[in-house]
């Protein structure tokens, strides 16, 4: 997935906390599970349900703490505010080392690593090629760039112009390149939230941000009955499942290419862009899912194979011991292959359930 990572939101929704009535009784009013806790951010929505008896007090300051923490990263890693942490960052001096935060310094080397593992599919410095398709902060009209707007973007690209040195904390840009998290740091995010609740001692939850999930503990904790998450068609309009799949103890995170584009001329342009050539990608893999303990590593990793396609995403994924499942376009149908990470995982009955191929080289012809 990876949605524009635009200014930071908070809203209400399905839980309204009302504000609390004088006196001790109403915050230590009981509510009964699930409490949700809906509204807006990072240009998308969080979704929080806790299965936890809480009190309205409680509840009140659970979601003021976690909705601090998602200001935290919007705070280091947004692209779209003049006071963040990374905008800073972008236009600093090339060549000198910046003092940066824990947080920052552990998004950049995550992105760096998934980047030297995937040669280079994602790539926290595609930004520019980003701005050039008119996905980012730049105001620019939706048209095909020159092929020369192009080549000139392309020299700014490579994530061998960004150093960190995760001893001294501090990371620098030795060519113009402009860093752009916003495939890595919403799930960063979930991961930042699901850590607050856990000191909480919160046991059973689901976190979702704009598609990006994880999961702790049970949906039903009397009858230990797993968290169940859809994975959506490929598809314009509607949102519908295409497979409810059992999470517990896990994330997931979704990059697909369907919903953010724009069209010239009857030809669909995606906001995912093969920071190798610098184009939006073509090929017939539509959506991927990774599942994986981080939910930054299941975005970043989820952006990288999508980049790549359905062959060499599924070679990345057996050598990376990546759960994944993919969805491909097959004529007017969608067709599902799951690794064989996540058969192992999910178990085949899941498999001939839900209708998802288990990999093999026959199976992607």
């Amino acid at each position: 997935m990876n949605i524009g990572y635009r200014p930071f939101l908070a809203g209400i929704g399905l839980l309204t906390l009302l504000p609390l009535m004088a006196g001790c009784s109403e915050s230590d009013r009981p509510l009964e599970p699930p409490t949700r806790f809906e509204g807006g951010v990072f240009g998308s929505f969080y979704q929080v349900t806790v299965m936890d008896p809480l009190t309205q007090g409680q509840a009140q300051a659970l979601e003021e703490g976690f909705l601090a923490e998602l200001e935290s990263v919007d705070r280091s890693m947004s692209t779209y505010r003049d006071d963040a942490e990374l905008v800073t960052f972008n236009h600093a001096p090339l060549d000198e080392w910046q003092p940066l935060s824990n947080e920052l310094i552990e998004v950049l080397a995550v992105s760096q690593a998934i980047a030297t593992d995937s040669d280079g599919a994602f790539d926290v410095t595609v930004g520019g090629l980003v701005n050039l398709w008119s996905f980012g902060p730049e105001a620019r009209p939706e048209e095909v760039p020159s092929d020369e707007a192009l080549a000139e973007r392309l020299s700014t690209v490579g994530y061998d112009a960004l150093e960190v040195d995760t001893q001294q904390m501090q990371a620098r840009r030795t060519r113009d390149i402009f860093v752009d998290l916003s495939g890595v740091a919403k799930g960063h995010a979930v991961d930042r939230v699901g850590a607050y609740l856990d000191q909480q001692g919160i046991e059973h939850y689901l976190v979702n941000l704009g598609g990006d999930m994880i999961a702790r503990g049970y949906r039903e904790p009397d009858e230990e009955l797993a968290w169940r998450v859809g994975i959506e068609v490929p598809e314009d309009g509607e949102q519908r499942a295409q497979h409810i799949v059992p999470l517990s103890n896990l994330s997931v995170a979704t990059s697909g290419d369907y919903r953010n584009y724009f069209e010239v001329d009857g030809q669909r342009y995606s906001h995912t862009i093969n920071p190798r050539d610098g184009k939006p990608i073509t090929h017939d893999l539509v959506s991927v899912s990774v599942f994986h303990p981080s939910n930054a590593w299941a975005d970043a990793w989820a952006t990288a194979l999508l980049v790549v396609g359905t062959e060499e995403g599924m070679a990345l994924a057996l050598e990376h011991d990546l759960s994944v499942l993919l969805l491909v376009r097959d004529g007017d149908r969608w067709r599902s292959i799951a690794s064989p990470a996540f058969t192992n995982y999910f178990g085949d009955a899941l498999l001939e359930e839900l209708g998802i191929d288990a990999w093999t080289p026959a199976v992607a012809q």
